[in-house]
C-alpha cells in the first residue's frame, strides 16, 4: 500500500478580521477515509486550499511524505486529485468527451485508459450516458462524473470538497461505495461535509467550527468520549448549527 502522510502543524489564516483557521493541527495517513466535518464557515475549504498550495497560510506549516520520503508541495500535487465544491466540469462536453479530455491531460496510455474507463463506468453506471453533456446530468450523476475524472489518473491522494452536497440518496450511497473502494485500493481520501450523518461513515473525523478543531478520532470512539449519540448533538451542545 502507498503510504502517504500529510502533517499539518498550527496552521492559521485570516481574511481581514475573520479568523478562517486558528492554529489547526492534524495528521492524515493512507488507510482511512477522513471526514472533515463542520457547518458552513468552519474553515474546511480554506484548509483544503492551503493543503493544495492554492492559498498561503499566515502561520504554521504543512509537510508531505510518500513511502517515508519527504515530498515537496509540487510533487504532492502531482499525486493528488482535487474535486472543488463549485462546479468544475464543462457543461457542453459529454461524459465520454470529459474522459477523453482528462486522458490527454494526464497523459494516460490507451491501454490503461480503456481499462480504467470500463472499470469506472461499471461502478458509476454512467455507461448509458456517454453522449450526455455534463450540463444535462442530474446532481448525483454530475458528481460521479467528477469523481471518475479524478480517479482516471490513479491518484495516491484525493481531496473532495463537499462532494455529496445536493446529491440524491441513491447516488449518494453509490458515491460512498466508490470512496470506500478507493481507500481499499490504497488511496488517501479526505472529504469535507456539512452533513452530520456522513461523519459516521468515515474511518476518522476532524470536527471543525469557526476555524478551530473541536475534536478528532474514530466516529464511535469520539461520540462515546463526548457522551453524545450523534454529531448533530455534539455541535448543538457546543453551540454549533446556530
Amino acid at each position: 500500500m502507498n503510504n502517504v502522510v500529510i502533517d499539518i502543524e498550527n496552521i492559521s489564516k485570516n481574511f481581514g478580521r475573520t479568523k478562517a483557521l486558528k492554529n489547526v493541527s492534524m495528521r492524515f495517513c493512507t488507510g482511512k477515509l477522513y471526514g472533515i466535518i463542520g457547518p458552513a464557515g468552519a474553515g474546511k475549504t480554506t484548509l483544503f486550499r492551503i493543503i493544495l498550495g492554492l492559498m498561503a497560510a499566515d502561520s504554521g506549516k504543512i509537510s508531505f511524505s510518500f513511502e517515508n520520503k519527504n515530498l515537496s508541495a509540487s510533487s504532492f500535487r502531482e499525486i493528488t486529485a482535487y474535486m472543488p465544491q463549485t462546479q468544475s466540469l464543462y457543461a457542453d462536453l459529454s461524459v465520454e468527451e470529459h474522459l477523453e479530455f482528462f486522458k490527454d491531460l494526464y497523459g494516460i496510455s490507451p491501454q490503461t485508459y480503456r481499462r480504467k474507463k470500463d472499470e469506472l463506468l461499471q461502478i458509476t453506471h454512467l455507461d448509458k450516458f456517454l453522449d450526455r453533456p455534463a450540463g444535462k446530468l442530474s446532481g448525483g450523476m454530475y458528481k460521479k462524473l467528477g469523481l471518475m475524472c479524478a480517479l482516471l489518473r490513479s491518484p495516491k491522494v484525493m481531496l473532495l470538497d463537499e462532494p455529496t452536497n445536493g446529491v440524491d440518496p441513491i447516488s449518494r450511497r453509490e458515491f460512498w461505495d466508490m470512496l470506500h473502494a478507493s481507500v481499499a485500493e490504497g488511496i488517501l481520501v479526505l472529504m469535507t461535509t456539512a452533513y452530520m450523518d456522513e461523519a459516521e461513515r468515515c474511518g476518522e473525523v476532524v470536527l471543525m467550527e469557526e476555524g478551530g478543531v473541536l475534536g478528532t478520532g474514530e466516529p464511535r470512539v469520539l461520540l462515546e468520549r463526548e457522551k453524545v449519540s450523534s454529531f448533530d448533538e455534539f455541535f448543538l451542545r457546543r453551540g454549533g448549527l446556530r
